[in-house]
Order: structure tokens, then sequence, then C-alpha cells
């Protein structure tokens, strides 16, 4: 028998404030190669979604994750995201856990986008936002608020924005606009439409891109790409899925213009310049940031009272 983490108790187990610090801890092995994972494998399953398998080692345990990603699930009460994450011992291969995958794939995007602004924003940064308030985004909201942040939130969706304010004692942003001209800037939307054209981010300022997460979804125009500083999580993913793809495909961004966020927290590379630098994230999702928020999770176990099990 193996404990079965539902969505509540992953998120019981792993609030924002252990969730950021055990993210940052995943971005710094990757960096430094003690952990590793081997490429994310796609199931197309245009256009109405996509499958994803995640594999990733580390810190003792081997992890894969099995995850959906369906954008327009919610429309018919479906939620985007649904899998299941597996956990196993890596000295023996023993199965250890399974874990609610949409649980686990929101609280890392939310860690990983603040953790991003938080490196990489201006030290005198006072304004944060999110724009997009679904599952990630709520999760991206609270780990700002974990932070010590006050935060806007603004979605395409009025009473969707009003919910997820009071669910994680957020403000509502009086516009998309207001909400983008935040110092802190994350973006958490499908990404089918651009939020950021080219000349919108302003000297100082930090985007964290969650949404564009797969082949052409994009939140911030090409153009405007080639004129900030940028970061990823993984220059592989991002390269070739991410924000970053439509660029690299035309020519304007190389390898050599963008930096691994993990490279930066290791203390490997030059993060932030100046405070006139506009900054980017572009995030794809990595499997170590699974891992860690499982392996956190498994080392909560004993807080959240009986779990279901599951034989195996």
């Amino acid at each position: 028998m193996i404990p079965f983490f539902t969505a509540a108790h992953v998120e019981q187990a792993v609030p924002p404030e252990r969730a950021l610090v055990a993210v940052r801890e995943a971005f710094v092995a990757y960096a430094r190669g003690e952990w590793t994972m081997p490429p994310k494998v796609y199931v197309p399953a245009y256009p109405a979604g996509d499958f994803r398998a995640m594999p990733a080692l580390g810190g003792g345990h081997a992890l894969l994750k099995w995850v959906t990603s369906f954008p327009g699930n919610p429309a018919r009460g479906l939620p985007t995201v649904t899998g299941i994450v597996l956990l196993s011992d890596a000295s023996n291969g023993a199965l250890v856990a399974a874990l609610d995958a949409g649980a686990v794939t929101a609280i890392r995007t939310g860690a990983a986008a603040v953790l991003a602004a938080e490196t990489l924003g201006r030290a005198d940064a006072r304004s944060a936002a999110v724009v997009g308030c679904g599952v990630n985004g709520v999760a991206t909201a609270r780990a700002f608020r974990a932070s010590g942040r006050p935060v806007l939130v603004w979605d395409v969706d009025p009473a969707r924005a009003i919910e997820a304010a009071e669910l994680v004692g957020a403000e509502v942003a009086a516009s998309r606009g207001a909400a983008l001209a935040a110092d802190l800037v994350a973006t958490v939307t499908p990404g089918r439409e651009l939020l950021l054209g080219e000349g919108s981010l302003r000297p100082g300022q930090h985007v964290s891109l969650m949404g564009a997460d797969g082949p052409g979804k994009a939140e911030i125009a090409v153009g405007e790409l080639a004129r900030v500083r940028l970061f990823c999580d993984s220059w592989e993913q991002a390269s070739h899925g991410g924000e970053l793809a439509a660029a690299v495909e035309a020519g304007i961004v190389t390898e050599a213009d963008v930096t691994e966020l993990g490279a930066v927290l290791a203390g490997e590379a030059e993060g932030r310049r100046s405070d006139e630098d506009a900054t980017a994230f572009d995030s794809t999702g990595l499997a170590i940031q699974d891992l860690a928020i499982a392996r956190a999770a498994l080392a909560a176990a004993s807080e959240l009272g009986d779990l279901p099990q599951i034989p195996v």
C-alpha cells in the first residue's frame, strides 16, 4: 500500500512558504547537475489539448508525472490540468507515493513565478500583479502573498477575479492594463492572446511568463523578447515549446541571449544587472519542480493524519 495525496492533501502538506523553498532548492540542484531531468514528452491531441510525460531524478527519489493540458475544459466544467504524479525510491525502485498532478502543478507553477520575480525584479519593487485567475493563477497570487507582498489580480472573467481575490487576500485590478503596469507581473493565461506588445515593458519591470508552455502559445510579442533581458527555467524546453520558441525560430534569440534561473540562484550566472533592466522569465514547467513538491508532500505526510492508501 502507498499513500495517495489528493489535491487537498497536497495543498495542506505544501503551503506556498514550503513550496518556494523546495522549488528554489530544486532549481539549484538541477543547475549543479545533482538532479537530472530527461526531456518532457508531448503527446498531442490537438486542437483540444495534449498529454505530457515528465520524468525526473534527484534527492533519493524518481518521479513521473502524467498530466494533461486541455484549455477548453473549464467551459465544460472540467479542469484544464488533470493527471497523476508517481514518486519512487531511487535506491530500489519501490513506488512510495502517488499525488494529484493538478495540485502539484499549480503549487510549483506559483512558486516558480514568484521565485523568478523576487530573484530578477528590482530590489525596490513595490507592486505585484497576477493576470489570469485560474487554478495556477490563484496559486501564483498565494505565493506572492506568502512572500510578503500585496498583490493585484485580473481576469477576463470579473467574477473569477473577485473570487480569486477573496481566496488569497488580494485586490482586483481596475483593468488589465493596471495589472500589467505592476513592478512584478506574472501572466498565467492559456497563452492564446498576446498580453504584452513590443515596447510594453518599462525599464526596471519584470514579468514571469507562465502561460506559454507548449507549441503555438504566446503571451508576449517576439519583438519585446528581443528588447529585454531574458531568463528561462530550461533552455532546452523553452527554446522548443515555450515563450522563446518563436523568437528562436525567427533567429532573433539564441541560447547566448538567455540565462537559466537555476544558474542565477546557484550563483553561477548574473541576474539583473541594473535597475533599468526590463526582465522576462519564460516558464515551461520542469519535472524537477514537480519532484520538489512531491518530496515536500511526502516529508509532511505525518502532519496530515490518515491518507488514502492505494494497493500496489
